[in-house]
């Protein structure tokens, strides 16, 4: 049976800052939900990370569906309004449009979806960001599906053992969707040189090449390409199917521990470590730092299973801890080198619009 899991994500309100949405807000969107799911979707299920709210739905009507799409742009519509009745913080920011058009990409929110043909039994894991951008899936994913050393099943399985493919999409390019396809083993050296430019070049779906099922879907929008201007980080979703023919839930989860440093944090402008943490989790230390928390579902007919919570263990714990201590090391740089983001990636208006006048002041000397 084909099934289409689909994730639409959006900050249209949060609490004190960019910390976490409230429950009315939740409330107010779980219920626009509710009420338009019937003859459209199967299942879905709500959550927030930070500041972000996802929607995570199944149905049989396609990736793209304009249906459903409309369904997530009207639900954060009227979140919005409750973020503006209530007084929150960032009501309606990732809503940069003024109307829908069929299809939310584009439009401010997030959004990773993959029709497949659902297994006998078939497990996944939803995975949400915030405080960064796509990118920060790149080390992850290309070590649970390019690297024997956290993929054992890369040399144990049978099924897995002529790798995968990965796309990777251009995002520095706007135009159109610029991307190149790169199998694993053979382009492992490609897929390196490529994928350390997190800024530029950004995993936007994996396949595995023994059958060429799809075994992930990323968001790769950017909002400073749709707006123009800093209006916050993009904030990531990413859908992964596991077991059988794909990776097992330990071998995706297991590069996290790394807690390798990413772009986001304050501002959308400086570097941290990326922290699995537990399922709702709050913003906090530097209105970060970069966090990542993971549902995984099992699914029969669409129809979701209860989430476990994928981080919510006594060995995450420790990770967590040392995952802090990269974080107060390299906040204690400050602004200087490597732990702010270079010129280029800059998203705050400040700064670039100061260095543009500074520039102006420079002199040439002999």
């Amino acid at each position: 049976m084909k099934i289409t899991i689909s994730v639409l994500k959006a900050d249209v309100g949060s609490i004190g800052g960019h910390l976490k949405p409230s429950q009315a807000l939740l409330e107010e969107i779980k219920n626009f939900v509710h009420h338009r799911a019937k003859n459209l979707l199967i299942d879905y299920y709500l959550s927030c990370t930070g500041d972000d709210i996802a929607i995570l739905c199944t149905h049989t009507k396609g990736p793209g569906n304009p249906q459903i799409h409309q369904l997530a742009w009207e639900a954060f519509l009227a979140g919005t309004e409750v973020a503006k009745k209530t007084g929150l913080y960032g009501a309606g920011q990732d809503l940069l449009k003024d109307s829908f058009s069929g299809n939310v990409k584009g439009l401010g929110p997030g959004v990773a979806e993959m029709e497949i043909e659902e297994r006998e039994n078939e497990p996944f894991i939803f995975l949400a960001a915030d405080k960064t951008d796509p990118g920060a899936y790149n080390l992850p994913f290309y070590l649970a599906f390019a690297d024997p050393m956290y993929c054992s099943g890369l040399i144990l399985s049978p099924k897995m053992s002529e790798g995968f493919k990965f796309r990777i999409i251009d995002v520095s390019y706007t135009e159109k969707n610029k991307v190149i396809e790169l199998n694993a083993p053979e382009d492992l050296y490609n897929l390196a040189a490529l994928l350390r430019d997190t800024e530029k070049y950004v995993i936007e779906s994996i396949y595995a090449r023994h059958t060429g099922n799809q075994a992930v879907a990323i968001s790769t929008q950017r909002l400073h390409n749709i707006a123009g201007k800093y209006t916050g980080k993009d904030d990531p979703v990413a859908l992964v199917r596991v077991q059988g023919e794909f990776p097992a839930t330990g071998e995706v989860l297991a590069p996290f521990n790394i807690g390798h440093y990413v772009a986001g944090f304050m501002r959308g402008s400086h570097i941290g470590p990326l922290m699995p943490c537990r399922l709702n989790s709050t913003i906090s230390y530097f209105d970060g730092p970069p966090i990542v928390t993971g549902a995984a579902f099992s699914m029969k007919g669409g129809k979701l299973s209860e989430p476990v919570d994928v981080f919510d263990h006594p060995y995450w714990d420790a990770v967590r801890f040392q995952i802090a201590q990269k974080a107060t090391e390299i906040r204690r740089q400050g602004f200087c080198g490597p732990s702010m983001l270079p010129y280029s990636e800059l998203e705050y208006g400040g700064v670039v619009e100061k260095l543009k006048e500074l520039e102006k002041r420079f002199t040439t000397v002999d």
